[in-house]
C-alpha cells in the first residue's frame, strides 16, 4: 500500500494512492506522521488504509501539491554503500579504498528532520556554498518504538520506505569535517523525502535471499542519467541498521533512517573522485535533479538560488585567563 501526504484547496490531507494515481483520504487525517504513532506498526497502518478505500476516491494525484510524506522524529544517515565510501574519500582526501573500521557497524550521523521538503519543491542553494551534490538514498521508516533490537526484532519495526535525497554543500562539508566533528552545515539545508510512503509489505518480494531490498536506482541531473545503482549492494540491511540504532537508545514512530548514498554515481562527488575533475559539474540554480527507485517512485527537483549568509566573525584567539 503507497501512503501520500499532499496538500489541496488549501488543506492538508493523507490518503492512500492507488496504482493509477487516484487518491482516497483518510478521513480527518492531516498527518501521516500521527498516523503513523497512533496506529502502532504495520497492521495498524494497512487497517486504517484498507478502511480508506471503502468511501468515495478524491482527486487524482496529477490535480494536489505532495507534500513530504511525513516529519521525521529525527532523520539517522547512514553509509552503507562500500564504492560511495571510496568514491567519495578520494574525492575529498585524496584517500584511497574504505577504512577498516567501516566494516565494525553501520555508522550514521544524524541530520536536520526540521528541513525536509516535498518531492516536487524546489531547494535552494545553500547560504555560502557554490559545490552542491544530490545524494541518491532510501529511507526506513520506523512505525513502532523499540530498544536494543535484534535484527530480526526489527523487521516488524520497520513500517515503510521511502525515497530519500541528502542535498549536500560539498565545500562546506570538506571545511567543517578538517575539524573532526560532522557533517553539520554541509548536509542540514535541506532533505527530499517521497513522493510515497511505501508499506513494508508491498516490497518483500525484491527481498533476496540475503534480507537486502533488490531495487534499481537511478538518478538524472537535466535528463541525463548520471548514475544507477541496485539497493541490494548495501553492506548492511535496514533490519541490522535499526537494530544498530536502537542499541542502548530508543527508535521511535517517525524516526526516518537512510541508506547512505548508493555507489556507480549515486552523487556527483563520487564521480569526481573517480575522474579527479568535478564532471559533472556541481549543481548550480536552474539544474533539475530526479532520483528515481523501483516500486517506491521518483523525486523531482529544480535547485534554485539561495539566501546570503549572515557574516560572522572568526573564532577569537583567547589568552586564556584562569579565575
Amino acid at each position: 500500500m503507497r501512503f501520500a501526504a499532499f496538500e489541496y484547496r488549501h488543506r492538508n490531507r493523507v490518503a492512500v494512492v492507488e496504482d493509477d494515481g487516484t487518491l482516497f483520504p483518510l478521513p480527518g487525517v492531516t498527518s501521516l506522521t500521527d498516523l503513523i504513532r497512533d496506529t502502532d506498526g504495520l497492521p495498524g497502518l494497512l487497517a486504517a488504509g484498507a478502511a480508506a478505500l471503502d468511501v468515495p476516491p478524491g482527486p487524482h494525484v496529477s490535480q494536489v501539491r505532495l507534500v513530504p510524506p511525513l516529519q521525521p522524529s529525527s532523520v539517522r544517515d547512514f553509509v552503507t554503500f562500500e564504492e560511495h565510501v571510496e568514491g567519495v574519500r578520494r574525492s575529498v582526501s585524496g584517500e584511497s579504498g574504505v577504512p577498516e573500521q567501516w566494516y565494525e557497524a553501520p555508522t550514521y550521523y544524524f541530520t536536520n528532520p526540521h528541513a525536509v521538503f516535498g518531492p516536487h519543491d524546489d531547494v535552494p542553494m545553500p547560504p555560502g556554498s557554490s559545490v552542491l551534490d544530490f545524494e541518491l538514498e532510501v529511507a526506513a521508516v520506523i512505525g513502532r518504538e523499540g530498544r536494543d533490537l535484534t535484527p530480526e526484532q526489527a523487521r516488524d519495526h520497520i513500517v515503510g520506505y521511502t525515497v530519500f535525497n541528502d542535498w549536500s554543500a560539498r565545500d562546506l562539508q570538506s571545511a567543517e569535517m578538517r575539524v573532526g566533528l560532522g557533517p553539520c552545515k554541509g548536509k542540514d539545508s535541506a532533505t527530499t523525502l517521497g513522493p510515497y510512503l511505501v508499506t513494508a509489505d508491498e516490497l518483500e518480494p525484491y527481498r533476496d535471499a540475503d534480507g537486502f531490498l533488490r531495487l534499481a536506482l537511478t538518478a538524472e541531473v537535466n535528463g541525463e542519467k548520471v548514475g544507477s545503482d541496485l539497493l541490494s549492494n548495501m553492506s548492511w540491511t535496514f533490519e541490522e541498521m535499526t537494530a544498530y540504532a536502537s542499541r542502548g537508545t530508543r527508535v521511535v514512530s517517525g524516526d526516518v533512517l537512510g541508506s547512505g548514498t548508493c555507489g556507480n554515481g549515486g552523487c556527483l562527488a563520487e564521480l569526481w573522485g573517480r575522474s579527479g575533475q568535478q564532471l559533472p559539474p556541481p549543481l548550480k540554480p536552474g539544474d533539475t535533479v530526479t532520483l528515481t527507485v523501483e516500486a517506491i517512485g521518483s523525486l523531482t527537483t529544480r535547485v534554485v538560488p539561495g539566501t546570503e549568509p549572515v557574516a560572522l566573525p572568526r573564532g577569537r584567539r583567547r589568552d586564556r585567563e584562569r579565575p
